[in-house]
């Protein structure tokens, strides 16, 4: 089985502090991706660039304490691509990728941080910019190579997705167009929803984020909106997916997805 973790630190000094790498020692995954890193290469040096033997590549924002991405894995890459090729958002650190290259294979791993729109109408746009720049270098991408992404998407794509859908039909997460663009992806765009194609009507077991407002982790108030999407030939291999939720390293909880490629 090949073991794949997908998790939103919400800072590697603060997940770090709170046993995620004994949590990795435990259940060894052969890959995880992380978003919102909020270090530099600086403050990843010497301390964070392996955990539990995973050694981890990352894109670091510009901007600091803010965004980034990384992927560790035990498996030596054949190449590493940092960023997409944005003007816009590769200064903010949201796309890592990782190819696994052989004479009969062509696969990749990405680590993708989806912008949130919460914050305000120009965030909103700019979310709204990233997602028609995605969406065509993804399709590019499948056409070339197998390949996962794992990350924060900051979209909960149907109702059964959150908790409170109705209270949050206006908000950013869940609008229409966001919704629409994920309905998109999965269908026009042939990507799979690995975590819904193994568990097609799980509720509040799926969520992956709760606000820290009142008592919303207790109360699992929640939203799904951590991702693994994968193009159809490895998604078939998915075995068994799980939100772990022993622990809390983030406001985000760990998305933790098996896969057989031998079969």
């Amino acid at each position: 089985m090949f073991k794949l973790v997908s998790l939103n630190l919400n800072g590697i000094r603060s997940a770090t502090s709170k046993g995620l790498e004994a949590w990795l020692d435990q259940t060894r995954p052969d890959c995880m991706g992380v978003q919102e890193v909020k270090a530099q290469a600086g403050d990843v040096a010497g301390r964070f660039e392996e955990l539990a033997g995973l050694r981890g590549y990352f894109h670091y924002a510009e901007k600091k304490g803010y965004s980034g991405v990384g992927l560790y894995t035990r498996h030596e890459p054949s190449d590493v691509a940092i960023g997409y090729g944005s003007s816009e958002f590769d200064a903010e650190g949201r796309y890592v990728e990782l190819r696994f290259d052989t004479p009969h294979n062509k696969f990749s791993l990405i680590s993708c941080y989806f912008p949130s729109g919460s914050s305000g109408e120009d965030r909103q746009l700019a979310k709204f910019r990233f997602l028609d720049e995605i969406y065509p270098h993804l399709q590019q991408l499948k056409q070339e190579r197998e390949f996962i992404l794992v990350g924060d998407v900051n979209i909960a794509h149907q109702e059964m997705d959150l908790k409170n859908w109705k209270g949050n039909l206006k908000n950013s997460g869940f609008l229409p167009e966001e919704r629409a663009w994920m309905t998109r992806l999965l269908n026009d765009g042939g990507l799979v929803d690995v975590y819904r194609q193994l568990h097609p009507d799980t509720t509040g077991e799926a969520y992956t984020w709760w606000s820290n407002r009142g008592q919303a982790y207790a109360k699992n108030v929640g939203w799904r909106i951590d991702y693994q999407l994968a193009t159809p030939t490895l998604a078939q291999g998915a075995r068994a997916a799980e939100v772990y939720k022993g622990q809390r390293f983030s406001d985000h909880a760990p998305l933790c997805i098996d896969y057989d490629w031998r079969s």
